[in-house]
């Protein structure tokens, strides 16, 4: 399981329809505007 680096939420790797990947790492999310927030600032949700 992963967590959804916007909204904490735990998602399944193996279900996730909406991932990314940032710096050579894939991150899930659980909603389409989580990835949307994510992907328009990901250095805000990844320290």
């Amino acid at each position: 399981m992963a967590i959804d680096p916007v909204c904490k939420m735990t998602v399944d790797e193996k279900a996730a329809r909406f991932r990314t990947e940032y710096r050579g790492k894939t991150y899930y999310f659980c909603a389409p505007g989580c990835k949307k927030k994510f992907d328009a600032d990901p250095g805000k949700y990844v320290t």
